[in-house]
Parts: C-alpha cells; structure tokens; sequence
C-alpha cells in the first residue's frame, strides 16, 4: 500500500489563500473560534493521526476483513485500537453542536479531518463517518430526549451510527420499501423488515449502535409519501438512559465484496425492534435527506481521496521505477535507463490525477464552507448557499467518484504489471474506489438529480446562482496574464448554459432526452465546475509569485497544474457536449425484444 503522506501544504492553501476561511468564519456567528491559527493546528494534528495511526491499518483491513459469527461482527486489526484514539483525541465532536458535548468547530474542519482518515483507510473511516448523518439528522429533526440520550453519545463517538434504507427488492426506489413499524402502548414502535448493504451495521468498535431507519406505519400512503423516520438503538436504553437490554435487530450476515474489506457490509433483520419515531409521521424521506446529503458530500470525499492516494503512490514509483529513454535524449545519462517519470504518457496520467485531486478538494472545502454558510449566516446568506448546495451536491458527489476511479486506474497503469500485482497496494485503491459510484445513489440516479430537480426543476434558477459567481469572480480578476484562464472560463460557463437551455427544450419534446443526456450532462458540468476552482486557485498562485510571498515553487506548481487541466481536461467537455445533444433515438429505438445473446 502507498506510504500516505498528509498533502498538508494544499490543504492550508485551499483553506487560507483561496477560500479565505478566517474571513469568512468571524462573520458567522458561533464560528469566531475557527482563525487560522486553530485551522492550522487542526490540520498538522489530523495529518499525525491520519499517517500514524490510521494508515497503518489499511492493509489489515483488506487483507483480513470482518469477520462474522451469531455473536456479532470483528473488525481487523487494529480497528478497535485506532477508534478508541479517535474518541479520546475528540475528533468525533470536531464540529458538532456545544449544546449536546460538540466542539462548535467549522463543519469544513470535519471534512478535512474525514478526508485525512478516509485517504489513510477508507474501510475505517466509514465507521465514524457514518455517524456524522446520524448525527445531523438528530440535531435537525430529534427531540429533547432524543437528544440527550442518543445525540450526546453519538457527538462523544462513544456510539456510532447508521443509516437503513435499501431493501433486498428497492434500492434508490425508496418508494417500494416494505419495513413495518407497528405503534406500542408506550409511545415506541415494533420494527420489522430486513435491510440490506448497510455499512458499519455491526462491529465491535463501539458499545452500542444508533441505527435509523425507514419504516412505514400502518396507515402509510404508499410510495415515499408513506415513509417513517425511526431510532433503532443495538442496545435499548433503560430510563436514565443507560444501556439496557439488546434490541432486537441482528446482523444475519456480512457481504463478501469488490473493495473496502474492512468495513462491515451487513444485512441486519428487524424482529419486533424496539424504535422511536424521529419527526412527524409519513415525512421520513424528507427527515433523511439530512442523512443522505451529508453521505453524498462524504462519498464525494472518497472520490479525492483514492486520487490522492493513487497520485501519492504513483508519483514515488514514477521517480524511482527505470524504463527506456526520454524521447529527447537521456536523462539519466549515468543510470541504464531514465526514470519513467520523463515519459509524456506518465506525465499524462500523473497530471491528471493531481488535477482532479486537488481541484476536487477546492470544490469539497467549498461546499462544507456552504453547509457553515447554511447554518450559521443570515436568512438570505442561508437560502443562497442552500441553493448552490443543492445544485452542486450532485456534480460533486458524481462527477469526483467518477474521476476518482479513473484516477485509481492510472495509478495502477503507471507501474504497469506490478500494479496488478497485490503487494504494491495499488489494485486495492481500484477495488476500493468502486463503490463510490454506487452508494449514496448511482452516478445515474445523481445525474437524473441534477437535470430533474435541480436544473430543469428551478427553471434554471439553480444553476444561474452559481453561473452569476462564475461571472463575478471572471469580472473582478479579468486582464492580464489571468485571462489564459478566464477567457475559457467564461466561454466554458456561457456554453453550460446554452446546453442546459437546448436540453430542457429537447425534454419538453421526449422526456426520454433528459434521462438519455443527463450523465454526460451531470459531467460535462463537472470539467466546467473544476475549471472555476482551478482558475482561484491559478490567481491566488499567480499573485502570491508576483508578491515574493511564500514557496515559489509550489504556486508555480499550481499555475502548471491549472494549465495542464485547461488544455488536457477540460477539452473533454467538447465530446459529452456532442453527446448530450444526441438525445434518446439511438439509445430507445431497438425494441426490448431484439436484446438477444
């Protein structure tokens, strides 16, 4: 497995020279804490625990698995050790509410610390990261007991949470859910039904597990206006909340999968479980979007962080590994061949993971800033960044897996056949990496979002929010040697418009040409969103070089980089825009029949 190291120096240079988080957090009231300062030391004691702690246990992890008996799950080696530092290092209260034991900290610090660990192990991460939805979800929608018993102990990481939804026979089609919750004389519910594919369901980690789960009441409407929002706790508690007896929810088995060994995929049966309604009746779906927002984010997370692992293992074999010689005459002269790196090819694939990794973190740090923005700004400060988050949680969440697994592939491909081979750790981050396109909603379902809901949804209200901060940022940096980047931006933003506009007018003819161009659409807008964070990262590099201020050679990096993407990646845009517009003919016209083998 690759050695992890921190990328500490961007992540402060995302943080402080390009999103101006001190700024931004002593407008927001109940964020003054977070200066620079404090985000800093945050970070350099995130990484320390990421590479020292965390990243030690990935290859436990794949290699060993969970295992299963009627008793319960064991995680790998090392699993349990490294959560009880977690817990007493307090990072789990990082930036939960203060009212219930959090810290109070920027929800941004929380993704930075969930980005260090899941790039070190994935598999780890997952069992704490899941109980971030847990716990917004109760902070958003919990009552004052509900808060005291479980909320306090999830924000403390003493529990952990999940979230059940998918069912054997519904996945994203919630609607179809069958999970019963019969009313009890004392105010609880009985759960029955079995969940599927729930990940951290059982484990060994943690005394106890705050499940939630989507259940109907008896006289539900059908389809997702009919779905219940329930507290299925592992252990019941007892009244002063305590724990108390086991509750009747078993894991009956763990999935053998493709990647993430370490994490315990369950399928957990619900007998008469003892629950707790959360919110009003029949409005669960809307309760979970809670849930389900902050997964997406966090799986968007996992998109950065197997290109950032990838990248980090590629590069140091790209140095070392010697092979031929440089097109244009040697480079190793005194050696018998020149390291690969030399190689354009290399070079393209290296580039092209840096690119996505650190653009994809730009975009990430700013959507948490979003979320802070939503939770703490004025009314108006408020539904403007909830507008750009719903808009953008989809790109980001699609577009960062899919690049993601491409770059997990390229680092398998830069050393060759050894990347095929187990030991150098490389096959796993593919492995790993796979699910990401699927969980939390496909990269289809999150395209149908965007185009559906978002964009056509708003009458393009959505998308115009963000364009007009594509159009500012574009005025206020514009002339000079800026507008190698802006020029394009510009051009690139005006384009998205036009192609977003002829799609809503080819949906309103076949409703069948929104579904047949929304995921080339849903990319298409992900090259376009990445080249708005690539051109503010290239100014702040360009003027922190004209100023003397800082590592040279690291803003001259970035300006590379950012070019590299305008050249080599952003040009993709050219062919899914063709196919956006090829609309559904080529792809509805064969009738069912004539699919034969």
């Amino acid at each position: 497995m690759p050695q992890y190291k921190a990328p500490v120096r961007d992540m402060r240079f995302i943080v402080n020279e390009v999103l101006e988080s001190e700024k931004l957090y002593q407008s927001l009231p109940g964020c003054e804490d977070a200066t620079e300062d404090i985000m800093n030391a945050i970070i350099e004691e995130g990484a320390k625990f990421a590479e020292e702690v965390v990243a030690p246990t990935s290859r436990a992890g794949d290699e060993e698995g969970c295992t299963w008996s009627p008793d319960g799950v064991k995680t790998p080696t090392g699993y349990k050790e490294a959560y009880a530092q977690y817990v007493e290092n307090g990072w789990p209260a990082l930036s939960a509410d203060t009212v219930y034991g959090g810290q109070g900290l920027p929800n941004l610090l929380g993704i930075i610390i969930n980005e260090l660990n899941g790039t070190a192990n994935w598999s780890w991460l997952m069992y704490p990261g899941l109980s971030h939805g847990a716990i917004n979800t109760l902070e958003a929608h919990g009552d004052e007991q509900q808060k005291q018993h479980y909320l306090t102990r999830l924000i403390s990481g003493e529990w952990t949470g999940t979230m059940c939804l998918t069912e054997a026979h519904c996945g994203s089609d919630l609607g179809l859910l069958r999970t019963k919750a019969e009313p009890q004389a004392d105010g609880s519910y009985a759960i029955n039904g079995t969940k599927i594919f729930i990940s951290a369901g059982e484990h060994d980690m943690a005394e106890n597990i705050v499940h939630i789960v989507l259940a109907r009441l008896p006289d539900a409407p059908a389809g997702t206006k009919g779905i219940s929002l329930f507290i299925v706790p592992k252990f019941n508690l007892n009244e002063d909340g305590s724990i108390g007896e086991r509750n009747a929810v078993h894991c009956a088995s763990i999935e053998e999968k493709m990647g993430i060994h370490g994490n315990a995929t369950c399928v957990l049966n619900f007998d008469n479980a003892k629950g707790y309604l959360i919110g009003p009746p029949n409005k669960g779906l809307n309760a979970m979007f809670t849930f389900m927002n902050v997964a997406r984010i966090g799986t968007a997370v996992q998109g950065i962080a197997h290109t950032e692992l990838s990248f980090q293992g590629a590069l140091a074999y790209a140095k070392e590994r010697l092979a031929m010689r440089s097109l244009t005459g040697p480079k190793n002269p005194d050696g018998p061949a020149d390291p690969i790196i030399v190689h354009p090819n290399v070079r393209r694939m290296l580039l092209t993971q840096k690119a996505f990794a650190e653009g994809g973190r730009a975009f990430i740090y700013y959507l948490a800033q979003l979320g802070d923005v939503l939770e703490h700004g004025t009314e108006e400060e408020a539904k403007r960044a909830d507008d750009l988050m719903a808009l953008l949680t989809p790109i980001a969440k699609a577009f960062l897996t899919e690049v993601g697994f491409e770059a997990a592939n390229m680092g398998v491909q830069v050393y060759g056949g050894h990347g095929f081979i187990r030991e150098w750790g490389m096959e796993q981050i593919v492995r790993d990496s796979r699910i990401s396109m699927l969980y939390e909603g496909t990269t289809g379902i999150q395209a149908l979002d965007l185009v559906g809901r978002k964009v056509l949804g708003s009458g393009g209200k959505l998308l115009l929010e963000f364009t007009n901060i594509i159009d500012e940022f574009c005025a206020a940096n514009a002339g000079g040697d800026n507008d190698e980047f802006l020029e394009p931006l510009k051009a690139a933003k005006d384009e998205w418009l036009e192609i977003s506009m002829k799609l809503g007018e080819a949906a309103i003819e076949n409703a069948d040409n929104a579904g047949a161009g929304a995921v080339e659409y849903l990319m298409y807008s992900g090259y376009v969103t990445l080249a708005y964070f690539w051109a503010r990262m290239a100014v702040v590099a360009r003027a922190k070089i004209a100023e003397g201020d800082g590592d040279a050679s690291f803003y001259e990096a970035k300006l590379m980089t950012a070019r590299f993407f305008y050249k080599r990646l952003l040009p993709r845009k050219e062919g899914l825009k063709a196919l956006v517009a090829a609309g559904a003919d080529s792809l509805m016209a064969m009738p069912e029949e004539l699919f034969q083998i």
